[in-house]
């Protein structure tokens, strides 16, 4: 009963056939959601409740779940990110408002690298899937645009992978009673911690070039 009421509150948006079909197949299950999460149309939190049901369902092997899952929104991103470095800005201003992408240009322009890194951290309702956009519009350099989403990928998932399986049912309970909130403030703590890292480690970089 948790368990169908877990997977409709994380991909509400796909049929049942299909959400049964992603859980069954297990860790493989990550790659065709993964594709279907970092696309033009996301499915909030489906990676996530996954990965913690999943976990919580097989405790031993959740360091394997937040890997596939890592893999799995790896490389959906890159296969978005693809799609928008050939499609250039033009293709991007028509399928997202001004607005937001004036606010994503100005983080990425600033940050790059840790902007790519925080928002592969931060949960819905974060703009994942326009900065991959933005990162292909802008020509962002492949090999740091997939190490920044590797690493905040890693970070989120195995964060998860660990609660669902160190609390099992309790963290899944709780996610199905309070949903977005619970993940919005733990991933916030998360995205913090990594920001602050990346900051020291580019400023001791920027010292050492001066030197």
């Amino acid at each position: 009963m948790l368990t169908r009421h877990i997977l409709a509150f994380a991909a509400p948006t796909l049929a049942g056939g299909l959400r049964r079909w992603i859980f069954h197949l297990g860790g493989l299950g990550f790659i065709p959601l993964g594709l279907l999460d970092s696309s033009v149309i996301p499915l909030p939190g489906s990676m996530d409740v996954l990965t913690i049901l999943l976990s919580a369902r097989k405790q031993e092997l959740w360091f394997y779940y937040a890997l596939m899952a890592t893999i799995g929104s790896v490389i959906g991103g890159y296969f978005t990110y693809r799609l928008a470095r050939k499609g250039g800005k033009e293709t991007l201003e028509r399928k997202f408002p001004a607005r937001k992408l004036k606010k994503v240009y100005a983080l990425f322009e600033r940050w790059g690298f840790g902007a790519m890194a925080i928002a592969a951290v931060l949960p819905p309702p974060a703009p994942f899937v326009l900065f991959l956009f933005v990162a292909g519009a802008m020509q962002y350099s492949v090999k740091k645009f997939l190490l920044a989403l590797t690493i905040g990928r890693m970070v989120r998932y195995s964060l998860l992978a660990y609660l669902g399986a160190r609390y099992g049912r309790q963290v899944l309970k709780v996610i199905s009673l309070h949903g977005q909130p619970v993940l919005i403030a733990v991933m916030g703590l998360v995205a913090a911690a990594l920001a602050a890292l990346i900051f020291i480690l580019v400023s001791k970089r920027k010292k050492s070039a001066r030197r």
